[in-house]
């Protein structure tokens, strides 16, 4: 029997990319919610993983667009039942607030291809740490300005000079992930009219970043639900 996931998409622009492709490969039932389109969330009872993407609204826009808070409890509710459960920059911000994290405004935007450190937990961890180089990092693609606080009792799992939280795992099988590592060809073509001025996706870089991102994504999905404790 297929698993079935649901991906929070939250504008056109930000779609699953990589982790489309890798879910299906996996035989897993991938089902796209676009709450900017006024769909409406799964019950997490329906759920065996899931995803939320990221987008330029902010964790306190929740006046502009209502979804926020439904998906907050949703993403509290998948961690609670013990689901496999990914936030990709704002969605991560979304996964730490559900949490009981602080989400707040950074120091200044961070934007393009680069990189992020391992933590010692990070380099243990058994979804991020093996794509880490010799130096102990990861490639990926930064865009956001916002950022947040690890909520009670998750690991920091990595850190960039400017964010020391760019990723955290809560329990065993939820992780958000401040950065991208989705970014596949179709969807970074689909970015180049939404990104700042001056930013570009060198493909050679953009190909690093995907090639750690498919083993990190398919190690990710590979995850096992589990019963709630």
């Amino acid at each position: 029997m297929a698993r079935r996931w649901a991906v929070l998409q939250h504008v056109p622009f930000e779609g699953p990319g990589l982790i489309g492709t890798v879910a299906r490969e996996r035989g897993i039932d991938l089902a796209v919610v676009r709450l900017d389109r006024g769909e409406v969330l799964p019950a997490v009872s329906d759920l065996d993983g899931i995803v939320a993407m990221g987008g330029p609204m902010g964790v306190i826009d929740g006046a502009v667009h209502p979804w926020l808070a439904g998906e907050r409890a949703l993403l509290a509710m998948g961690v609670a039942r013990g689901l496999p459960v990914l936030g990709v920059c704002l969605g991560s911000q979304q996964l730490a607030a559900a949490l009981g994290g602080e989400v707040t405004q950074g120091p200044e935007p961070e934007v393009g291809l680069g990189r992020v450190e391992l933590t010692p937990e990070g380099r243990a961890d058994p979804v991020v740490g093996p794509g880490a180089d010799g130096a102990g990092g990861l490639p990926v693609v930064h865009w956001h300005g916002d950022t947040f606080g690890l909520p009670p009792g998750a690991v920091r799992l990595a850190s960039s000079a400017r964010y020391p939280n760019q990723a955290f795992r809560a329990g065993r099988r939820a992780y958000g992930l401040q950065f991208h590592v989705e970014v596949d060809r179709a969807l970074a073509e689909g970015w180049k009219l939404h990104l700042p001025p001056g930013v570009e996706l060198g493909e050679r870089g953009r190909a690093e970043v995907e090639r750690v991102g498919r083993s990190l994504l398919e190690r990710f999905v590979g995850l096992p639900a589990a019963d709630p404790r």
